[in-house]
């Protein structure tokens, strides 16, 4: 049984998973047109709203998107908020404007200055972002707003490598205030459920390329992730990964998804043998042809029920060497 079959829905991630900075990764866009499955589209990216965003998913491809079927933190920030703060209290938002009009929205009254007394702080990405904003925003925390953040992402994924993300820019607020935001996008479970809820999923299947946003949130979740090696997390990371961060699925690419599940777990594969050797960890044989993803789930089976990371991994093949070059 393929890992597409054994699933009822697709949950997705956007950056690195989908696209790239904005061009699109063609493998997942096939797999998402002919998977046959409902699929809710999750992102940490507050910038841009749902329509937007789906309309964006048609411009590369993808077809039959639903607007309704696109979660953002932004939506789920103000969830979050409103849990806790009456409407009609003053927020200061620092964000795009879509930010602004959900926060607005939601019935309250945005402002952008600490003179104005709001009773919370709300933190989305904002590419323009400067030292007055960040300083309007410690000066409220100071003064006893609360403080909300849609993402913790330090680093998205772009064409010309890993650029700032909003959780960089939320750890100059934390510097200068001492105060940690509640953070409404993953890893947090809560916009995977409602994910799930929106197309009545029972055995939804979590997709991304971030081991600590979208696997931790999937496995927060109590769902079946799988790891794409097309964006931020790679092999290494994997190898490091803590436990509450590992996949239950590797793949190359959402290609992989056709895939029988039981190829894409770590095991022994591709003619591959790892074993522990005091410390470090020897990796050995491989088939001709065989990759380096086969090799690292060789890897991972055994390095998963080390107490502790090997302290060297060493390649016994040409096979092996070639593949764990591939890696870095």
């Amino acid at each position: 049984m393929s890992v597409l079959s054994s699933h009822d829905a697709l949950i997705l991630d956007l950056d690195g998973t989908v696209w790239s900075g904005g061009t699109p990764i063609h493998t997942a866009v096939d797999v998402i047109n002919s998977a046959g499955l409902p699929v809710v589209y999750v992102t940490n990216n507050s910038t841009r709203g749902p329509e937007v965003v789906a309309k964006k998913l048609e411009q590369i491809g993808i077809e039959d998107v639903n607007p309704e079927h696109v979660l953002t933190s932004a939506q789920s920030v103000v969830t979050l908020a409103t849990a806790q703060i009456h409407k009609g209290e003053k927020v200061l938002v620092i964000g795009s404007d879509s930010l602004k009009t959900y926060v607005r929205d939601a019935g309250y009254e945005v402002v952008a200055s600490a003179d104005d007394n709001p009773e919370a702080v709300v933190q989305g990405m904002d590419r323009k972002l400067n030292w007055e904003q960040l300083t309007e925003a410690a000066l409220a925390i100071g003064n006893g707003a609360r403080y909300f953040a849609t993402n913790l992402d330090t680093s998205l994924p772009t064409e010309r490598g890993l650029a700032v993300g909003n959780g960089s820019m939320v750890a100059a607020v934390v510097s200068a205030t001492g105060v940690e935001p509640e953070s409404s996008g993953k890893p947090g479970p809560d916009m995977f459920t409602q994910a799930a809820a929106l197309v009545g999923a029972k055995r939804p299947l979590v997709v991304g390329d971030r081991l600590n946003t979208d696997i931790k949130g999937g496995n927060s979740a109590a769902m079946d992730t799988f790891l794409v090696l097309t964006g931020v997390s790679g092999a290494m990371d994997l190898i490091h990964a803590d436990v509450d961060e590992r996949p239950t699925f590797i793949g190359a690419n959402m290609t992989d998804l056709a895939r029988p599940a039981s190829e894409v777990v770590p095991h022994a594969q591709g003619g591959f043998t790892a074993r522990v050797d005091g410390m470090d960890l020897l990796l050995e044989s491989g088939d001709e042809g065989a990759g380096p993803v086969e090799a690292l789930r060789t890897v991972l089976e055994v390095v998963w029920a080390m107490e502790e990371p090997p302290r060297y991994i060493h390649p016994r093949s040409d096979a092996a060497d070639k593949a764990a070059k591939a890696w870095w």
